[in-house]
């Protein structure tokens, strides 16, 4: 199992502690420092949903321009996504079998136990 996010983010940080605690063994992709993202995209999208996937809520999607911010469609939003690896929801755990994006202790617990 893997759980791609980036490491200072206090959400990963929840999500990290509630695997520990439970138990739940798994390999932490920083995918800004790796550079992962892009590569990883399309798959994601498609089993998650890009509207999943993009965080409209957090600051970076804030910085971005009004032309950025309109119009978004798939390929817009993977394009961003790629480019400004912040503006994927975090984290993403890739089971093998499933894609979890976000965290909620009652989602991990259904989801993973």
């Amino acid at each position: 199992m893997k759980v791609y996010g980036i490491k200072n983010c206090d959400t990963m940080k929840k999500a990290m502690n509630w695997l520990a605690d439970n138990g739940v063994a798994y390999e932490f992709v920083d995918y800004k420092k790796a550079g992962v993202a892009a590569a990883h995209l399309p798959d994601w999208a498609s089993r998650a949903g890009w509207e999943k996937l993009l965080n409209t809520r957090g600051l970076m999607w804030k910085k971005l321009s009004d032309d950025e911010r309109s119009g978004v469609d798939e390929a817009k939003a993977l394009t961003l996504m790629a480019q400004y690896p912040s503006l994927i929801k975090r984290p993403v755990l890739d089971t093998g079998k499933q894609l979890i994006v976000g965290f909620s202790p009652e989602n991990y617990a259904e989801l993973l136990k």
